[in-house]
């Protein structure tokens, strides 16, 4: 299995913090955001190598911080874009890395400012057991709080009928996050980015994207506030196999 951690951002809204340092290395508890990231990693069976994918104006801070990490498996990869009118978004940098590390392995895909209070072994193995690319998605169990996320709404057979970023009149408070699996066994992480991208681009349903699980525990967003919810006792799990 390989990962991606997508860190290619500019995060104009946090300046000056990140004037000159990108977003996943500001400090969290007395270390960078992506050192917390990837103690979860460690804690996935059968990973053996994970790229960073940043910018140019990024790109020697983190080769600086990875030799003082002492992070043999991770790569760092420069998408040779250097500000915001130029990135090439989420599925450019993901496609970009994958072409240029030609991964063809189960994928692992996660925002670099994202922090997990679980362990994401068992987000794998939901994934796994489904043959089919998973979503994470996340309780934030309150209407109020759901306005500054996106909403997903879900039919009786728990299918994604609905997405909306940034909701003015949410009737959900489940919100899909950053952290997606695609499995090599059902076909290559470049076909279901193509059978995705409708929805970033229409904010509606595609038979053949991700299905989806709902974890207990607290997740972050290094760009936003908290979002928290009642622990259960085990996660929550909600699944759908992709459209042949």
């Amino acid at each position: 299995m390989k990962a991606v951690v997508l860190a290619a951002g500019y995060a104009t809204r946090l300046y000056p913090l990140t004037r000159d340092r990108p977003k996943a290395l500001l400090p969290v508890g007395g270390k960078p955001m992506l050192e917390h990231l990837l103690e979860r990693l460690d804690e996935v069976p059968g990973l053996d190598e994970i790229h960073v994918v940043t910018n140019s104006k990024f790109a020697a801070a983190f080769r600086e911080w990875a030799g003082g990490y002492g992070a043999g498996a991770v790569r760092i990869l420069d998408d040779g874009t250097n500000d915001e009118e130029t990135k090439l978004g989420a599925i450019g940098d993901l496609d970009l890395t994958i072409r240029s590390a030609e991964i063809d392995d189960d994928l692992l895909v996660l925002a670099g400012d994202n922090l997990f209070s679980e362990s994401l072994a068992p987000f794998v193995e939901f994934g796994r057991s489904k043959g089919a690319p998973a979503l994470g998605v996340y309780d934030v169990g309150d209407l109020e709080a759901i306005r500054r996320y996106n909403a997903i709404e879900l039919d009786e057979d728990d299918r994604v009928t609905f997405f909306e970023e940034k909701p003015e009149r949410p009737t959900s408070t489940l919100t899909g996050i950053a952290l997606y699996l695609y499995p090599r066994s059902r076909s290559s992480a470049s076909t279901w980015l193509r059978a995705t991208t409708r929805i970033s681009r229409d904010a509606w349903w595609n038979g053949s994207t991700p299905g989806r699980m709902c974890t207990h525990g607290a997740f972050r967003d290094g760009g936003t506030t908290w979002a928290r919810r009642k622990r259960s006792p085990r996660p929550t799990v909600r699944s759908r196999r992709g459209t042949d």
